[in-house]
C-alpha cells in the first residue's frame, strides 16, 4: 500500500505552493482541500470508487482539481486528447467504456453526439457535496490514468498507467534530476500527455510548485526562464528551438536559478545542443513512452555534446536490454523492466500482454556502446514523430482507404525543419478524384497534427515478393 499521495503532501507542506497559474497560486492544503470538495460531488453524482471516467479539458488548475479528486474517489481516469476529432474520441469513449464524461464547459461541442453521461465541470462545481472520507492508502496495483497510444494496428491502445507506476517514475526522476522543495517546474505540454501528468505527479510527490501555462508561449517561457521562476522545464525539440531563437533574438540568456531540460520526443539535433549551451541551458535527454510512465533513460547535461544521440542510462530502478544482443553496439529491440511499466491495456487490446517473460517489448531498435549508453536506432520503424506527437501510418491508412475513391494508401514520415517530420501519403486510386477532396476528408476523421502535409497520387506502392508494403521506399516516389 501507498499512502494518499494529496492527503501525506498536505500533512507534510499544508503551505508550499503547489501550482501556479495567471498570477493565481493555490497550496498543497488548498489542493486537498478543494479535491476532497470535487470528490464528494463526483460522489454525489452517482461516480464511485474505482469507476472509470473521461477527462477532457485543457490545461488549467480547473482539471488538476478534478484530477485530484477523482485520485481521492481512487477513479480511474481516462485522459483524452484535446487534438482528436470526433470519430476519435468517440473510439475512446466506447473502448474505454467510461462511466462518465467530466469535460470543461469550453469544449462540450467538441465531444461527440455518442458520448454519454457528461458531466460539464460548472455542473460538477454546482452539485450540493455530500459527506465524503478520503482512504489513507492506495493499492500500489490500482491503476490511477489511461492513456490511449497509437497502435501498429491503426487501432490505439488504451495504456493502463497504476499507482505504482507512477510512484516509480516519479522517483526514478528524483534520482536523476535531484528535485528539491526549492524547484518549480514550468508545464506547458497538456496533462493529458504523460509528459505532462507526469510532471504533475513528481509535484505531488517531491512537494515542489508547478507553474502551469494552458499552451506553449514562448514569450511566456522565456520571461521565466530569464526572470528566474522557474527552475525546471520539459521540452520536445520543436519546442526547444522555439525557445532558443526567442532568446537569441533577446540577446538573452536563463537566470543562474534555471537547473535543467528535459528533452524527449526524440533526439534534439546537435546544432540546438550547442545554442542551448551558449544561452546557459542545460539539456538532459530522455528516453519513454507511455507504456513506461514517462522516463526509462535519460544523458546526463554534462554528456550532452560527449554522447550525441544517445538516450543515456537506464533510471535507478529501471533496467533495459537488447534483445539477442551478444556485444556492445549489436543492434537489437529495446526490452524495459520495472516498476514503471504498465501492466497491459483496456478494451479491445485487453488481452493483448504488456510483458513478455517481464520485458516490455518496445517495438524501438537500439544499442548500448561500450560505456553502457542507450542509442536508439529506429523508434517504431514506421513511427512518425512530429511537433512530439506520434502518428502510426497505418492511422491515416484506415481513414484514406475508408474514401470510396482510393483503392490502395501507403504512409511515411517526411522531414520537416519545423515539426522534425510530418506525415506524406501516397495514394493508388479507384475513381478520379482531387487531392484537396482527400484532405478534407482526412481534416473530417484524423486530428489536425496526423493530416498528411501532402498526398501524391501514384500508379503502384512499393511491396516485396509477398507484397507487404515496403514503408521505407515510399519516399522514392517523390
Amino acid at each position: 500500500m501507498i499512502p494518499n499521495w494529496i492527503l501525506q503532501r498536505s500533512t507534510l507542506t499544508p503551505e508550499q505552493v503547489a501550482v501556479s497559474f495567471e498570477g493565481q497560486s493555490w497550496t498543497y492544503k488548498e489542493i486537498n482541500d478543494l479535491a476532497l470538495r470535487y470528490a464528494s460531488k463526483l460522489e454525489a453524482l452517482g461516480i464511485k470508487a474505482h469507476d472509470r471516467v473521461a477527462i477532457f479539458a485543457t490545461s488549467t488548475p480547473q482539471i488538476i482539481f478534478m484530477i485530484c479528486g477523482c485520485m481521492h474517489l481512487q477513479c480511474e481516469m481516462v485522459l483524452l486528447n484535446l487534438r482528436l476529432s470526433k470519430t476519435e474520441l468517440a473510439y475512446q469513449i466506447q473502448d474505454s467504456e467510461a462511466v462518465a464524461i467530466l469535460v470543461e464547459d469550453e469544449l462540450l461541442n467538441k465531444l461527440p453526439e455518442t458520448a454519454s453521461p457528461i458531466h460539464s465541470f460548472s455542473k460538477v462545481s454546482d452539485v450540493s457535496a455530500i459527506a465524503f472520507t478520503p482512504t489513507d492508502e492506495w493499492d500500489e496495483n490500482d491503476t490511477m490514468t489511461i492513456m490511449y497510444t497509437s497502435g501498429t494496428t491503426g487501432f490505439p491502445k488504451g495504456v493502463r498507467q497504476t499507482v505504482g507506476n507512477h510512484v516509480s517514475s516519479a522517483t526514478s526522476s528524483l534520482y536523476n534530476t535531484g528535485l528539491v522543495e526549492d524547484d518549480t517546474w514550468l508545464c506547458t505540454v497538456p496533462l493529458f500527455h504523460i509528459s505532462g501528468f507526469s510532471m504533475l505527479c513528481k509535484c505531488l510527490l517531491h512537494g515542489v510548485r508547478l507553474e502551469l501555462l494552458k499552451k506553449f508561449d514562448v514569450e511566456k517561457v522565456v520571461d521565466f526562464l530569464v526572470d528566474g521562476t522557474v527552475t525546471r522545464m520539459s521540452v520536445v525539440a520543436f519546442t526547444l528551438e522555439r525557445i532558443l531563437t526567442e532568446l537569441e533574438h533577446r540577446d538573452a540568456y536563463v537566470s543562474d536559478k534555471f537547473q535543467t531540460m528535459l528533452a524527449g520526443g526524440g533526439p534534439v539535433p546537435i546544432d540546438y545542443l550547442k545554442r542551448a549551451i551558449k544561452r546557459h541551458i542545460q539539456i538532459s535527454q530522455t528516453y519513454g513512452m507511455t507504456e513506461t510512465s514517462s522516463q526509462t533513460a535519460t544523458l546526463s547535461s554534462k554528456d550532452a555534446l560527449r554522447k550525441i544521440g544517445s538516450a543515456g542510462k537506464p533510471l535507478f530502478f529501471n533496467q533495459i536490454r537488447i534483445e539477442n544482443a551478444k556485444a556492445t553496439f549489436e543492434q537489437g529491440e529495446i526490452l524495459i523492466r520495472g516498476k514503471h511499466v504498465t501492466p497491459g491495456y483496456v478494451g479491445r487490446f485487453s488481452d493483448k500482454p504488456s510483458q513478455q517473460d517481464g520485458w516490455l517489448h518496445s517495438g524501438d531498435i537500439g544499442y548500448f556502446d561500450d560505456e553502457g549508453y542507450l542509442f536508439v536506432v529506429d523508434r517504431r520503424s514506421d513511427l512518425i514523430i512530429s511537433g512530439g506527437e506520434n502518428i502510426y501510418p497505418a492511422e491515416i491508412e484506415n481513414v484514406l482507404t475508408s474514401h470510396p475513391s482510393v483503392r490502395e494508401v501507403g504512409v511515411c514520415g517526411v522531414e520537416d525543419d519545423k515539426w522534425g517530420q510530418v506525415p506524406n501519403a501516397f495514394v493508388v486510386l479507384n475513381n478520379n478524384v482531387e487531392v484537396n477532396e482527400l484532405l478534407v476528408y482526412c481534416k473530417e476523421h484524423l486530428a489536425g497534427y496526423k493530416v498528411p502535409n501532402k498526398i501524391y497520387i501514384v500508379d503502384e506502392l512499393p511491396r516485396n515478393g509477398s507484397n507487404k508494403l515496403l514503408r521505407r521506399k515510399l519516399k522514392e516516389l517523390i
